[in-house]
C-alpha cells in the first residue's frame, strides 16, 4: 500500500461508501477509481465488500423483492439474443480488466462486526467464505463485461471451489481485511479467479489466506453452457500465472478420473485397509465378524454430525437459488462442529479443499447436512461434509455438494477406525484430500 493510502485510508473508504449510497458507478462497475499515487494499476476495481452482492443484482438484473423474481426471471430470458456464438466472437480480456480489491472494514466500522463475530473473538470463517464466493462472481462478471449492455447475459455461477490455504490463524475481530483476485485462467465457458486476503494489524498488512474458485458461464436462464471472453497474457508472469491453471485443471481431471467411486483403491490403499482391518480383529475367536476398538480410537461411525436447513428465500442468490456462500458457511460450521466434539477442544482450519457444486438449491428445499471425520493424522483431523436436497412429496434425495476440511488441534487426537468396505473407501478418500493439503503446503 502506497503512503498516500495509508494517511488518507480512512478518508477513502468514508468517500468510497458515500459514492456507493449515492450509486455512482463506472461504467465497468467501478466505484472509484484513484490516481498512480496510491500504487494500484487504474484498473483495479476498488470498494468495499458488503455493497458487492448488491451490484450483482444490478448486472444481471436481478430483483431485490422475492415476489418479483418471476419476472425477474422472464426479462432476463431476452437476453440470449446478446449471447456469442463462439469464443472466436468476443474481444480478448487481460487480467488487469478483471482485478478487483475489496476491504471490509471491521476496524473502522464497528457496527460490522456483529455480523462476523463469533464467541471466541475472533471472525466467523463462514462469513468470510461467503465473502469470497460473491467476490469470485464479480470478478469474473469484470472478465466478461460488455460495456455496450446495460445487463450481462451470462449466468456466471460457481462450479467449484479448488483450494482455500490458510496463510494465518488467528483473523481479528476489529482490524480491516483487504480483498484481492482476478482472473487467471479461462477455458471457453469456464473461469478460474485466484483470491488473497490480508488484514491490517501492528501497521501493516500481513497474508491470511489464498482462495482459488472455478466459475462456469450459462446462459440467462442458467441451462446450457455459454461462451466467455479469451484471455489475453502480457508478461511471462502471466503466461506462468495462466500456466499453473492449466495444471489445476488436469490435476482436477485426474483426482475425479481416479475417484474411489469409479476405480478400485491402489494396491498400498488397499494393505492399508487391510492392515486397519487386522488390527481391529478379536485374537481371541476365529471369526470375520469379531471386531475390537484398538487403543486410542473411535469407530468412524462414532464421529459424525448431522444438521438440517429449510431454504428461505432470504438467502438466495441474483439466480433465486439458494447462495453457494451460505451453502458454504453451513458445511463449515458443522464440520468444525464436527472436529471440535471429536477433538474435545477447538480447532483451527488449514485448508478447504475441493468443493463441488453438483446441484444448485432451489428455495424451499429441506437441505440435509451431514459432517464426518473421515481421517486424522497427529494433530489433523480431515472432515468431509456431505450435503443433500430431500422432496418431502418424493422422499428422492440429490446430492447437491460435497466439502472436504483440514483442521488442526494443539495436542494428539484418537485415530479414526472404519469398519465396512464403504466406510474404508471414506477413509481413504480423507487421507487422499490430506495428503493433497500437506504437499501443497509444503
Amino acid at each position: 500500500m502506497g503512503p498516500f493510502l495509508k494517511k488518507n485510508f480512512f478518508y477513502i473508504v468514508s468517500l468510497v461508501k458515500g459514492l456507493i449510497l449515492l450509486g455512482f458507478y463506472h461504467s465497468q462497475f467501478c466505484v472509484l477509481m484513484f490516481s498512480s499515487q496510491l500504487s494500484l494499476p487504474i484498473s483495479v476495481l476498488f470498494l468495499l465488500i458488503f455493497p458487492v452482492r448488491n451490484r450483482l443484482r444490478e448486472i444481471v438484473g436481478a430483483s431485490t423483492n422475492w415476489k418479483d423474481h418471476q419476472q425477474a426471471l422472464a426479462e432476463r430470458a431476452s437476453l440470449s439474443q446478446y449471447l456469442a456464438q463462439s469464443q472466436d466472437e468476443l474481444p480478448a480480456k487481460t487480467m488487469k480488466d478483471s482485478a478487483i480489491e475489496a476491504h471490509l472494514p471491521l476496524g473502522t466500522q464497528p457496527a460490522l462486526r456483529e455480523k462476523y463475530l463469533n464467541y471466541h473473538n475472533s471472525v466467523r470463517f463462514g462469513r468470510i467464505l461467503e465473502d469470497l464466493d460473491s467476490l469470485a462472481v464479480l470478478i469474473c462478471y469484470s472478465h466478461t463485461w460488455n460495456k455496450e449492455l446495460k445487463r450481462s447475459p451470462l449466468s456466471i455461477v460457481t462450479a467449484l471451489v479448488d483450494k482455500i490455504d490458510m496463510r494465518k490463524n488467528i483473523i481479528y475481530p476489529d482490524c480491516d481485511i483487504k480483498f484481492t483476485g482476478h482472473v487467471t485462467w479461462v477455458g471457453k465457458t469456464s473461469i478460474e479467479a485466484k483470491m488473497h486476503m490480508s488484514q491490517y494489524h501492528d501497521g501493516a498488512y500481513t497474508d491470511v489466506l489464498d482462495a482459488t474458485f472455478v466459475m462456469v458461464a450459462r446462459d440467462p436462464e442458467n441451462k446450457r453452457a455459454a461462451f466467455i471472453n479469451p484471455l489475453k497474457l502480457e508478461s511471462p508472469e502471466e503466461e506462468a500465472i495462466f500456466q499453473q491453471g492449466e495444471i489445476n485443471k488436469t490435476r482436477r481431471v485426474e483426482l475425479s478420473t481416479a475417484s474411489l467411486l469409479k476405480v478400485a483403491p491402489t494396491a498400498e490403499e488397499r494393505t492399508l485397509v487391510h492392515n486397519l482391518f487386522l488390527n481391529t480383529l478379536d485374537t481371541r475367536t476365529v471369526s470375520f465378524r469379531s471386531r475390537i476398538l484398538p487403543p486410542n480410537s473411535v469407530w468412524i461411525e462414532d464421529a459424525k454430525m448431522k444438521g438440517l436447513e429449510i431454504c428461505h428465500p432470504q438467502e438466495r442468490n441474483i439466480f433465486n437459488r439458494i447462495f453457494g456462500g451460505f451453502l458454504m458457511r453451513k458445511a463449515y460450521e458443522l464440520g468444525w462442529a464436527n472436529a471440535c466434539a471429536f477433538a474435545g477442544c477447538r480447532p483451527t482450519l488449514v485448508a478447504v479443499d475441493d468443493i463441488v457444486f453438483r446441484k444448485p438449491v432451489e428455495i424451499g428445499s429441506l437441505l440435509l447436512l451431514s459432517s464426518q471425520v473421515c481421517y486424522t493424522e497427529g494433530m489433523h483431523i480431515q472432515v468431509r461434509v456431505h450435503t443433500e436436497v430431500l422432496d418431502p412429496l418424493t422422499r428422492q434425495h440429490s446430492t447437491t455438494n460435497v466439502f472436504h476440511f483440514t483442521f488442526r488441534v494443539e495436542k494428539d487426537i484418537p485415530a479414526i477406525v472404519p469398519q465396512s468396505y464403504g466406510e474404508s473407501m471414506l477413509y481413504l478418500d480423507g487421507k487422499r484430500h490430506f495428503d493433497e493439503t500437506m504437499r501443497s503446503q509444503g
